[in-house]
C-alpha cells in the first residue's frame, strides 16, 4: 500500500445554540459545510504543491457543525441540533468526500429511528465514493446518552460490532475514537483488537503549552496499540459563552511508535498534516520483538477485571418493562454519584 497523505484539520465551530428555530440552525450547517468543502479543497492543494503528496483523509473536529449542549434538554437538543442518517448532512458531506477524492471523518449529534426518544454523538466515515461506511456511537459521556445506558435495546440492532466497527478501506483498517474517549485505553484496545490500523479522533480540547490529558493520551494510544492516531481539534468556538479561544492548537498525528509527526498551532489550521505508512505499520506488527505489544497481549488475564459489579451500570435507561427513559441532564451526575457510594461500599476508594 502505498503511503498517502492524512490530515487532521483544525477549523473554527459556530455555536447554533442561540439560533431562533431549526431553520437557522439548518442554515447554519449548510454553511459550515460550505466552509468544510473550501478548506478540503485548498488544504489539497497545498500540499500537493508543497509535498507532492495526495491527500487522501480528513479528520474534521468535534462540534464542527454547532458546538455543544448550554442548558438545552435531551428532547430540545434532539429537534434543535441533531442530524438524521440519512439527511441532508450527510449528503452534503458524501458530495464533498467525492468531489475532492478524500476519505472524510467528523463527529455529529445524530438521531436514530431505533431510538427516537434519544440521540447519539456519531463518529462517522465516510469513502471517497460519498458513502458512510463507519458509524462509531460515543460510548462514555458525562452527560448524554450513549449505547451503554441502552445496551441490551443496541445489541439486539447492531450486534457487539455495532459496538466497536472497524472499516476496512483502501487507506488501511480505520476506526474512530470520540472525544474524551482517547483518555479511556480500552476503547482503542477495544478497536486494535479488532484490527484497527489508523484511529480517528475528532475532539474539541483546551490548548494549553503544557503536556495536556488528551495529548499525553494519544501518543498512549498510539504505542500502547501500534496504530496511527489522527486527532483533530476545533479552533474558536464562536457564538458560545465559553472563550471562544479555549480550544485551540493540538490538531496532531501520532505513528505507531507514540512519536507526534505533525502538530498545529492556534486557529484555523492544515499543518496537521503527514504521510500514513500502512505497510511499515503492518511489519512492525508482523515481527516478533519486545516492541510489538500488540502480539504480547495476554488479554484473557483481564477478564476478571473487566467483569467486576460496581462500576458504571449498563441499561440505565431501560424500565423494567423495556420502555427507555429520556433523562434530564442530571441523571447522568447522578448515576456517576451511585457508582461512587457503591465503589465505597466495596472498600475500593
Amino acid at each position: 500500500m502505498t503511503p498517502y497523505s492524512a490530515l487532521a484539520l483544525q477549523m473554527d465551530c459556530h455555536a447554533v445554540n442561540g439560533l431562533a428555530d431549526r431553520a437557522a440552525v439548518e442554515q447554519a450547517m449548510s454553511s459550515t459545510l460550505d466552509r468544510v468543502d473550501q478548506l478540503i479543497a485548498g488544504s489539497k492543494g497545498f500540499i500537493g504543491t508543497f509535498s507532492g503528496d495526495t491527500l487522501r483523509l480528513v479528520v474534521l473536529p468535534e462540534y464542527f457543525l454547532t458546538s455543544f449542549p448550554m442548558g438545552e434538554s435531551i428532547p430540545e437538543w434532539r429537534t434543535k441540533a441533531c442530524i438524521a442518517m440519512d439527511g441532508p448532512e450527510y449528503q452534503r458531506m458524501g458530495e464533498i468526500a467525492r468531489s475532492r477524492g478524500v476519505y472524510l471523518s467528523g463527529n455529529a449529534y445524530e438521531l436514530d429511528p431505533h431510538f427516537p426518544e434519544l440521540y447519539f454523538q456519531t463518529s462517522f466515515i465516510i469513502s471517497d465514493e460519498g458513502e458512510v461506511i463507519l458509524r462509531y456511537r460515543r460510548l462514555i459521556s458525562m452527560f448524554a446518552p450513549t449505547p451503554h445506558d441502552v445496551l441490551s435495546q443496541y445489541l439486539e440492532v447492531y450486534g457487539d460490532e455495532g459496538l466497536f466497527p472497524v472499516a476496512d478501506t483502501p487507506l488501511g483498517r480505520l476506526a474512530c475514537v470520540a472525544s474524551e474517549e482517547i483518555l479511556y485505553p480500552e476503547v482503542a484496545r477495544a478497536l486494535a483488537t479488532r484490527g484497527a490500523e489508523v484511529i480517528l479522533h475528532s475532539s474539541s480540547e483546551v490548548g494549553s503549552p503544557r503536556p495536556t490529558p488528551k495529548n499525553i493520551a494519544k501518543c498512549a494510544r498510539a504505542y500502547e496499540n501500534m496504530c496511527y492516531v489522527i486527532s483533530s481539534n476545533t479552533s474558536a468556538i464562536h457564538n458560545s459563552p465559553v472563550p471562544q479561544n479555549s480550544t485551540q492548537g493540538h490538531s496532531q498525528i501520532v505513528d505507531f511508535k507514540g512519536q507526534v509527526m505533525t502538530e498545529a498551532y492556534a486557529g484555523e489550521s492544515m499543518v496537521g498534516h503527514a504521510l500514513i505508512d500502512i505497510e511499515r505499520l503492518r511489519e512492525a506488527r508482523s515481527k516478533p520483538a519486545m516492541t510489538n505489544l500488540l502480539a504480547r497481549q495476554r488479554l484473557s488475564l483481564f477478564r476478571s477485571t473487566y467483569e467486576q459489579p460496581h462500576f458504571y451500570p449498563e441499561d440505565n435507561l431501560v424500565n423494567e418493562d423495556g420502555a427507555i427513559t429520556v433523562p434530564d441532564r442530571s441523571h447522568f451526575m447522578g448515576q456517576q454519584s451511585a457508582v461512587i457510594e457503591g465503589l465505597k461500599k466495596a472498600g475500593l476508594i
